[in-house]
């Protein structure tokens, strides 16, 4: 039988306060399968970028628990964590969070680093994601010589570098226009559908969201819907109900 990339049971989280604990994520769970494409949606204050730092292993939950591609989160050391963020997590965030003055191929192989690979083999790799985002031509640029949307191409593919099994983006598109936007939602299902690569998005636009097969939607620290995307009742209707 085939394992989760994700499994969340009974996930509970809050954060201490003067005035006390504050609950941000109410007894969460659901599953994640290899090759789904899911959104996670919620206005603001409803625990998604919480339950995001979570699934990237930036944050622990309080109580409850969390598998990761098999490994059991909450048993993890602080170098465990690392190493499996390395292993299995590709992030892709709002902001570009590209070195400067460095080249795009040496953004792009910089997880690499982490992994012990030898600087030919690590331009190699770059180079060919960099051809699959199609900006091998590119490759000497820094990132301040390209545009908003050719730099989220940058991020996605040295996301990718390490061959991840899951890639996680929070608000991947919300620095872009609209029509970049599209483009780059374009990136992630062909990703997930060529590729098979299992993508969660975090996102609050609900035509960002459209391209996910999935959708769990978040209010008050809750899930309040998770179903297929076709299924989808609109934020208004569970708002009325």
């Amino acid at each position: 039988m085939t394992e989760p990339v994700i499994r969340i049971e009974h996930l509970y989280k809050e954060y201490a306060t003067d005035a006390g604990p504050v609950p941000v994520l109410k007894d969460v769970g659901f599953t994640v399968m290899p090759g789904e494409f899911v959104a996670i949606m919620g206005p603001s204050g409803s625990g998604k970028s919480t339950l995001m730092n979570i699934l990237g292993c930036l944050d622990i939950a309080t109580s409850g628990s969390y598998s990761l591609n098999g490994a059991d989160v909450g048993a993890l050391t602080r170098d465990e964590l690392a190493q499996l963020r390395n292993q299995v997590i590709g992030f892709v965030f709002q902001g570009f969070n590209l070195l400067a003055r460095a080249s795009l191929e040496d953004n792009v192989a910089l997880p690499l680093i982490y992994r012990g690979m030898g600087r030919t083999q690590r331009l190699a790799r770059a180079n060919e994601l960099l051809d699959q985002v199609g900006l091998a031509a590119h490759r000497n640029y820094r990132p301040n010589q390209i545009s908003g949307g050719q730099q989220q191409r940058v991020a996605i593919a040295r996301a990718l570098v390490t061959r991840p099994k899951l890639l996680l983006a929070d608000e991947p598109t919300g620095n872009l226009d609209t029509h970049t936007s599209q483009e780059i939602m374009a990136l992630f299902a062909e990703l997930n559908e060529r590729d098979g690569i299992t993508v969660v998005l975090i996102t609050h636009e609900s035509d960002i969201a459209a391209r996910a097969r999935r959708l769990v939607r978040l209010a008050d620290g809750r899930i309040v819907h998770d179903g297929p995307m076709a299924q989808a009742p609109s934020a208004a209707a569970v708002g009325a109900a």
